[in-house]
């Protein structure tokens, strides 16, 4: 019977310790939650990049390991989910699991291993480090939007590559690997179309179709919020007005004082 209370503590020490650093505020948290966020971009360059090689050993071989690391990050998310049920059906969740399954199974998926690039989708969980970044650096508080929008347009650019790639390889001598099919994505969502590559076929021209509405839509806004005068998030709790200028002291709109955290310095 002690063994098992052991056990069980033991267990619940983990449990408490994985979920702080998943989910907690000290700087030992934010410093792994910056981690994953670095082993998310990295894992992106590496699927688009290894693309070059798909057939060779060692690819195969970091596939294997990327798949084990990523199935371990998702064991652990799970475990320690407040709400597990939530957790399954979660995009992310299932984009992970596709993840690794056309990892470990390369014979059966094939040209399939596109689905791999929907890791990009884990990118949308750096808007948790985001909050992390904005209380510690003025820069990620002043550029918040910016860095958003960003992260937006690269998450559509890299679904976009994979589905031009996956429809296109094997018909379109122009799209050879991922690096061509992100050429043309890139090339057509800043509307240059340099015409040296062209999807074929009606599903080709409606994908350059929708690249072109929903890319330059997603393009724009990061544009506009680059251009537009740099505001500071908070919401007046009078008019609930939430973009004020940096150094506003005064709701421009109902003119209630305001205490918007600032160092002072631009």
């Amino acid at each position: 019977m002690a063994s098992h209370d052991s056990a069980n503590g033991t267990t619940t020490t983990w449990h408490a310790y994985l979920r702080g650093l998943y989910h907690g505020h000290e700087p030992a948290s934010r410093r792994f939650r910056y981690a994953i966020l670095g082993f998310d971009i990295f894992t992106i360059i590496f699927f688009v990049g290894s693309s070059l090689f798909e057939h060779a050993y060692w690819v195969l071989i970091a596939d294997a390991i990327v798949a084990v690391l990523i199935a371990i990050d998702v064991g652990l998310r799970w475990w320690i989910a407040y709400d597990r049920r939530r957790f399954l059906l979660q995009l992310a969740t299932w984009a992970d699991v596709i993840v690794i399954i056309s990892l470990l199974a390369p014979a059966i998926f094939g040209s399939f291993l596109f689905l791999r690039v929907l890791r990009a989708l884990r990118l949308l969980r750096s808007y948790r480090v985001l909050a992390d970044l904005r209380q510690e650096f003025s820069f990620f508080r002043r550029n918040e939007e910016v860095i958003q929008s960003s992260i937006n347009l690269l998450v559509f650019v890299f679904v976009m590559t994979a589905l031009v790639y996956v429809t296109q390889h094997q018909t379109n001598p122009g799209i050879a690997n991922y690096i061509d099919a992100l050429y043309f994505t890139v090339a057509a969502l800043t509307t240059t179309g340099f015409g040296d590559i062209t999807l074929q076929g009606s599903g080709g021209r409606l994908l350059s179709v929708m690249i072109l509405l929903l890319g330059v839509a997603l393009f724009l806004r990061l544009v506009q919020t680059v251009v537009r005068p740099i505001r500071t998030v908070y919401e007046c709790p009078d008019c609930g007005l939430t973009r004020h200028d940096t150094d506003a002291i005064h709701c421009k709109h109902c003119g209630r004082v305001l205490h918007i955290t600032t160092t002072g310095q631009d």
